[in-house]
């Protein structure tokens, strides 16, 4: 079976780790969002690429769901006694040596998806991942505070502001010059289903669907999504605040509507969500916290199953010995 998925950061890693152990003989392709990354201390740094990359290869810290694990941070603390900024975004000793990596690499000329491609050599993720483009995307947040009305980069209203500070906008700089990175449109064009995991609608999975071509590709394949709202919550994170700024409800709906019947086919939810509905869109409702590998897998596999139901119904099932 042929399976694409978009991810973001912690859910979205978490849920393919459930999906990789229950179909381990699939071919997973895993298109990562990049409007996170941003150019600290002269190094370039993808979150939510190495979010994936370090969940699945066995490195992630599991109690904070993102950095390295037995992480160390000696660089920090050093820069920090040089009054070097910024101060309030953390990167452990281990973390950094991914960065310079990354950034000698891209320095000599390569591209991110060829960057990652060799990160990923160490790590064995098991999956193909992918940057959504090669091009530099970065998310940035409009704000006003003490200081008036600005831009700030994401990681600084996320990170540092914790948004508390309400985003009156919320911009992806780059995306009208973006193209897909190599192999992300083959990789749709492929694929038995497609599943957007649990991470956030608005600057990981809608910043991954604003390059061009890839929501069009996306609408002519099978696409499941995971809601990543539960009971009218966020499951982690501050999701919340993100769609207030778009002006969307944070309910399992209002998601679904946000990403739209053209694009889904199947939307798994929580519960106490039973009551979502979309025309043209099979909803289902079925536990959704994802407490460990079991749990996660677990709803992967209804993610699947849902797929499989769709396209039973349409009279194309999806191809292999996993597709029940």
């Amino acid at each position: 079976m042929r399976i694409v998925a978009l991810a973001g950061g912690i859910g979205g890693a978490r849920f393919l780790r459930g999906l990789l152990a229950v179909t381990p003989s699939s071919e997973i392709t895993v298109i990562g969002n990049t409007g996170d990354d941003i150019s600290l201390y002269g190094l370039r740094v993808c979150p939510d690429l190495d979010t994936v990359m370090y969940t699945l290869g066995g490195g992630i810290n599991e109690e904070q769901g993102w950095g390295r694990q037995k992480e160390s941070y000696v660089v920090k603390e050093e820069l920090a006694a040089y009054g070097v900024e910024p101060q309030w975004f953390g990167l452990g000793d281990r973390d950094f040596a991914t960065h310079i990596v990354r950034t000698q690499m891209i320095d000599a000329g390569y591209p991110l998806s060829a960057v990652t491609e060799a990160l990923c050599a160490r790590w064995e993720p098991g999956v193909r991942l992918i940057p959504m483009s090669d091009d530099r995307t970065e998310t940035h947040v409009v704000i006003s505070d003490e200081q008036g009305r600005r831009a700030v980069h994401f990681q600084e209203w996320w990170v540092r502001l914790r948004a508390s500070v309400p985003a009156e906008q919320i911009i992806l700089v780059g995306a009208d010059e973006a193209k897909p990175a190599p192999g992300v449109l083959q990789a749709i064009a492929d694929a038995d289903v497609v599943i957007l995991p649990p991470s956030n609608p608005v600057v990981s999975i809608g910043t991954i669907l604003q390059i061009k071509g890839i929501r069009e590709a996306l609408e002519a394949k099978t696409v499941v999504g995971v809601s990543p709202i539960v009971g009218g919550a966020p499951v982690r994170g501050m999701a919340d605040a993100c769609l207030t700024a778009i002006g969307v409800d944070t309910t399992a709906q209002a998601v679904l509507e946000l990403y739209g019947s053209p694009l889904m086919d199947g939307w798994l939810v929580a519960e106490e969500d039973a009551g979502t509905a979309l025309d043209g869109v099979l909803v289902q409702a079925r536990p959704l916290i994802m407490h460990d590998v079991e749990s996660a897998g677990a709803i992967a596999q209804a993610a699947l199953d849902l797929a499989t139901e769709i396209a039973a119904r349409r009279g194309t099932a999806p191809q292999g010995e996993d597709a029940r």
